[in-house]
């Protein structure tokens, strides 16, 4: 139970800025009654927005205008009636959730009756009679299919980044910073423009839901926090790293990026060497000239490392500039179950380690609304025939790479003019043209199509393909010889010299193997399977067997 004291305290503020949002209503019902169907509505609608803007809970008052003049309600006069509302709405919801307390307050002499709603579980959306609902700005709505799934798909884990840090105060955060977000604030929530000028920096980062309650939290110190402060952020080392490097690897200078992220993410952009690149198309007369990297992906690909960051395990942020493509580098798993699906689905995953970072960060307008970005860089190479980028994945980093060169200018205006080519198929394509691996599913689709040839896992492109597009000579190259010269190739030289150890086998043909053997274990086995052959057929026999085998012709 709260103390009436208390009640009056936290209507009087709540009323000091009367305006309804996600998580406050306010009704007038002067009279004794109101359609129940409504307040349970209105039930599950701020109990869903309480969870999503991790609030301990939300308000429905009745006895106040949409002002926030007090009229007073006659509502359910009677104390044992009021109460049993709560065993009403939890006959309606799902597990049962109800009120946290009904209260009848006496405010400048009228009585007023204060509703305080529980966030929904964590996971579970709060329903009313087997709908969920939800708020935009004021208006109740259905729960829609974005914030449905931010709910089910809360991880048991605490969020770090929503986590208060204890001792930090606004005074710990960069004054401009505090005014590049509110920018950003402004052209991610236009309507609020006005409003916002006339918002407290407590107000607006409360709204803004980079603190809570007033109250610093580790997102707050990493979006905007002072570089003297941002070490209370324990365990993160809130810093991003450029690095600059030769074709050799060889680093040849850096930055280390220690302030607040929203100012530091621009910085590092700038250091960025963003050179124009000029190729020739055949589809075109005129050679095209673009930028080696968008910006946007540049943006967004850093914007991802900071949102999917695991903090927890003290490691910074790293963008690595090479001649010819830029590394981003975070600590953490890749968390959606599927890296294809999240690059291909018209809805990706919002899936987040840090849930409350990123909704401070799609407030700033620094990641996509719908979490799209990966999404996005995919596409951009796309219109710019570039190669996809490369993402490497294990349970510690996640690494991607974004190339700043074109693909042979035939190919890819092929690929990327060709209708019938989807997002799924180049990106398919292009791990065949990169010698990596693919389902067998997958190849049986191109295969049907004849896009590729090949056995697994050495596909290649199809000469169809390769004809329509210059690659001809790389075709031949990817396909190899055929098999009996290889064979006719291993006897001759047996009985040039009488016997062949199996390293001298390997140095006769390693050159000779097809290009799409892109690793030195696959030209192991296409060899092996060549000697295994001849030995079936009777040609040829092992006068020593192991890493140290030799062979003769056969009698």
């Amino acid at each position: 139970m709260i103390p009436e004291s208390e009640l009056v305290e936290i209507l009087s503020r709540l009323l000091a800025n009367p305006r309804e949002n996600e998580v406050f209503e306010l009704k007038e019902v002067k009279g004794s009654t109101f359609a129940f169907k409504e307040i349970g509505r209105y039930f599950s609608a701020l109990s869903n927005e309480a969870n999503l803007n991790f609030e301990p809970w939300a308000w429905l008052v009745f006895g106040v205008d949409d002002s926030g003049k007090v009229v007073g309600t006659k509502y359910r006069l009677e104390e044992k009636s009021l109460q049993g509302l709560k065993r009403e709405i939890a006959n309606s919801t799902n597990n049962g959730i109800t009120f946290m307390g009904i209260y009848p307050v006496e405010y400048e002499g009228k009585r007023v009756v204060m509703f305080q709603i529980p966030p929904a579980a964590q996971a579970i959306p709060t329903q009313f009679n087997g709908f969920c609902y939800g708020r935009h700005d004021s208006e109740l709505v259905p729960l829609n299919e974005e914030k449905r799934e931010r709910i089910q798909l809360q991880s048991r884990i605490p969020d770090w980044s929503a986590e208060v840090v204890k001792g930090a105060s606004f005074d710990d955060l960069d004054a401009e910073a505090i005014l590049v977000a509110r920018e950003k604030y402004a052209e991610r929530n236009p309507q609020h423009k006005e409003a916002l000028a006339s918002w407290s920096d407590e107000e607006f980062l409360n709204k803004a839901k980079v603190t809570i309650r007033g109250k610093i939290t580790n997102t707050a110190l990493l979006l905007l926090g002072k570089a003297e402060s941002r070490h209370m952020a324990v365990p993160a080392d809130a810093k991003i790293r450029w690095i600059v490097k030769d074709k050799d690897g060889v680093e040849l200078g850096y930055y280390i990026a220690t302030g607040p992220y929203i100012l530091e993410v621009e910085e590092v952009y700038r250091r960025i060497r963003n050179l124009r690149y000029r190729y020739k198309r055949r589809d075109t007369l005129f050679p095209e000239e673009v930028d080696m990297y968008d910006a946007d992906s540049i943006y967004e690909a850093l914007d991802n490392a900071i949102a999917h960051q695991d903090y927890l395990k003290g490691e910074r942020i790293s963008v690595v500039e090479m001649p010819d493509c830029l590394i981003f580098h975070n600590a953490g798993s890749f968390l959606p179950d599927s890296f294809e699906d999240v690059v291909t689905l018209a809805v990706p995953s919002s899936r987040y380690r840090n849930p409350f970072l990123v909704e401070a960060m799609r407030n700033l307008g620094m990641v996509d609304s719908i979490g799209s970005g990966i999404q996005k860089i995919f596409l951009r190479q796309k219109e710019k025939l570039f190669p996809m980028p490369d993402y490497t994945l294990n349970a510690n980093f996640v690494e991607v790479s974004i190339s700043g060169k074109v693909l042979d200018e035939d190919y890819a205006s092929i690929l990327a003019k060709n209708r019938d080519l989807t997002l799924s198929d180049i990106m398919l394509l292009d791990k065949v043209s990169k010698h990596q691996e693919i389902s067998k599913e997958a190849a049986l689709q191109l295969r049907k199509r004849g896009l590729i040839e090949g056995r697994r896992p050495n596909y290649y492109l199809s000469r169809e393909v390769a004809s329509k597009t210059g690659q001809k000579a790389q075709y031949s190259l990817d396909r190899g010889l055929d098999k009996e010269y290889y064979l006719k190739l291993i006897v001759k030289a047996i009985s040039d010299h009488g016997e062949l150890s199996r390293g001298e086998i390997n140095e006769l043909l390693w050159a000779k193997l097809p290009e799409s053997y892109s690793s030195d274990e696959k030209k192991r086995r296409r060899i092996d399977k060549l000697l295994s052959d001849l030995k079936a057929e009777g040609k040829i026999y092992p006068t020593h067997r192991g890493r140290n085998s030799a062979w003769r012709l056969a009698e």
